[in-house]
């Protein structure tokens, strides 16, 4: 199975960009994105001057518990730059979710509760609300995370989005919200 089908299978079509669309990203924003595979993993990243942003990070239900991820994650850690990545909402239906998050939280990844991010998806025509977790060296605002994740909307995900897709993802400020975090929850307080 290549890379594609590997994330394929584990991620929802909501999420997922089409094969070209992330195959050019691999040839035209090589300085940007990049892919890491082997037998058991698949990792999908875009590292810019000041911050990486996890697009994907697949294990395969045969390695896992074994410490590939944290492996993987470690590896990005040692670049000494804040880190985010989008997940989905705990989802009582799908104990992924509830494993991911506990992963990340593992991770010390912390939750960015000022950033409301609510994408429609090109494939299903839905909107899905993602949540943004962080990981920093250093102390960061959710401020600068908020600035990196519209960076990452409108250089990885809107990519060419005309070319690949026949239509354009909504403009940055309909995605992104910064909103009153004292009114959201950390969702790492919704694992049980």
């Amino acid at each position: 199975m290549n890379w594609y089908e590997k994330l394929s299978e584990y991620f929802p079509i909501e999420e997922m960009k089409s094969k070209a669309h992330m195959e050019a990203l691999l040839k035209e924003q090589s300085d940007v994105y990049h892919k890491e595979e082997g037998q058991y993993h698949v990792l999908m990243y875009a590292e810019f001057d000041s911050f990486i942003f996890i697009d994907y990070l697949f294990v395969s239900k045969k390695s896992r518990g074994q410490g590939l991820g944290s492996k993987l994650i470690g590896r990005l850690k040692k670049k000494n730059k804040p880190i985010l990545l989008e997940v989905e909402p705990v989802d009582e239906d799908d104990t992924d979710t509830q494993k991911r998050l506990r992963f990340y939280q593992r991770e010390h990844f912390k939750h960015a509760q000022s950033i409301g991010y609510r994408r429609r998806s090109l494939a299903t025509n839905e909107v899905n609300k993602m949540e943004i977790l962080y990981w920093s060296p250093k102390t960061e605002s959710e401020e600068e995370m908020f600035e990196a994740m519209k960076q990452t909307y409108e250089t990885i995900h809107t990519y060419k989005d005309e070319k690949w897709y026949g239509e354009s993802y909504e403009k940055t400020d309909e995605v992104l919200k910064v909103i009153d975090e004292n009114k959201r929850k950390n969702i790492f307080d919704q694992l049980s």
